[in-house]
């Protein structure tokens, strides 16, 4: 279904529900996917993502069409991941290390991930990145975005992205080769 059709739905008051199903069957798996990169933990991916779909559910009609539906919605996904990160962070009044320790434990732990020894090294190499630069990498190295795309769902200049792309593949690089 083409995006113009879905909004055409969501913004009918007759087909709005409809609509909204359609909506979260169409971008739930990308938005789910997206924010577990970010956050590990399964339970907390879920909780996000329903944030996300709360937030587009009450904000449609603020929706402009400046950009695509997809942007607009990894955008909302994107702030509500790194505000879940922030809130985590001063919730339990932990410094980041110890955060990244504690995804790093849940990367172990998780009994339906799988994953050989370098795709978990991998992992635990990003969670040891500051949180937008492990945004701006998985965006740019998993999901295969351009940098023009991250550029408008993050709002951030394409040569801040280059810079902290590079600056993550360099960490990870380092991680790797210890």
């Amino acid at each position: 279904m083409e995006d113009k059709e879905l909004l055409e739905k969501l913004r009918n008051a007759e087909t709005r529900n409809y609509g909204f199903n359609l909506l979260v069957r169409v971008y739930q798996q990308r938005v789910y996917g997206h924010i577990r990169k970010m956050v590990i933990d399964h339970d907390d991916a879920n909780d996000v993502t329903q944030e996300v779909f709360i937030k587009i559910h009450k904000n449609i009609e603020n929706f402009r069409e400046d950009s695509q539906l997809y942007t607009w919605i990894y955008r909302i996904a994107t702030n509500e991941c790194l505000s879940f990160l922030q809130r985590k962070k001063r919730r339990f009044f932990l410094p980041i290390a110890d955060v990244a320790k504690e995804l790093s434990a849940k990367l172990d732990s998780a009994p339906h991930l799988s994953g050989d020894e370098i795709q978990m090294k991998l992992q635990k190499a990003l969670l040891k990145l500051p949180d937008k630069q492990r945004m701006v990498f998985n965006m740019k190295y998993f999901d295969d975005m351009t940098y023009e795309q991250i550029s408008a769902i993050t709002d951030t200049s394409v040569g801040a992205l280059k810079a902290s792309y590079h600056h993550a593949v360099k960490k990870i690089e380092d991680f790797l080769t210890v």
